[in-house]
């Protein structure tokens, strides 16, 4: 009973990563009878190139996926944690967004090249999200810039009520 939710959390990891197999595996298989089978005329060396980066988009978030879920044992091999929660966000949700985004462009571009494009999302995001952490180190101009005289006013207030003394009241009996 004491390791209830670490096996809890490896029996939902492992299920979770049985539906992005599946998933990969739908999407792989929906393309090549597609695009290979029925639209064959229309099928050229840029569609390899094209399944070759989708294989390769969807084999790098889904192994650094597995190895976040994996479950750590014991030397005595008792289950010591279950494995990374796959539901939270940060690097595992942008690792799930590049599998369903690729999953989507796949899919899509049996319609029509023009959603390649939607693999711009991936990189702009990521600037979208870094663009904070850049703009603090570029240069913001003189630091001591021009002060107007409400703000002047305002920071002079509250220096001088921080400079006097708290009171604390007291009962005296």
């Amino acid at each position: 009973m004491a390791n209830q939710g670490a096996k809890k959390r490896k029996e939902e990891n492992g299920r979770h990563m049985a539906n992005l197999r599946r998933l990969i595996v739908a999407c792989n298989v929906i393309y090549v009878l597609l695009r290979m089978l029925i639209f064959h005329s229309t099928f050229t060396w840029k569609n390899w190139v094209a399944l070759l980066l989708t294989s390769l988009a969807y084999y790098i978030p889904y192994k650094q996926l597995a190895q976040m879920a994996t479950p750590s044992y014991g030397n005595d091999g008792e289950l010591l944690d279950g494995g990374f929660d796959m539901t939270t966000g940060g690097v595992c949700g942008y690792m799930h967004d590049v599998i369903y985004i690729t999953s989507f462009v796949q899919v899509m571009s049996i319609i029509s090249g023009k959603f390649w494009y939607t693999y711009l999302l991936i990189p702009g995001f990521g600037v979208y999200k870094s663009w904070g952490f850049i703009k603090g180190f570029m240069s913001q101009g003189s630091e001591g810039g021009v002060e107007d005289e409400k703000t002047r006013k305002k920071r002079e207030k509250m220096e001088k009520k921080a400079s006097r003394g708290q009171f604390v009241k007291t009962r005296s009996r």
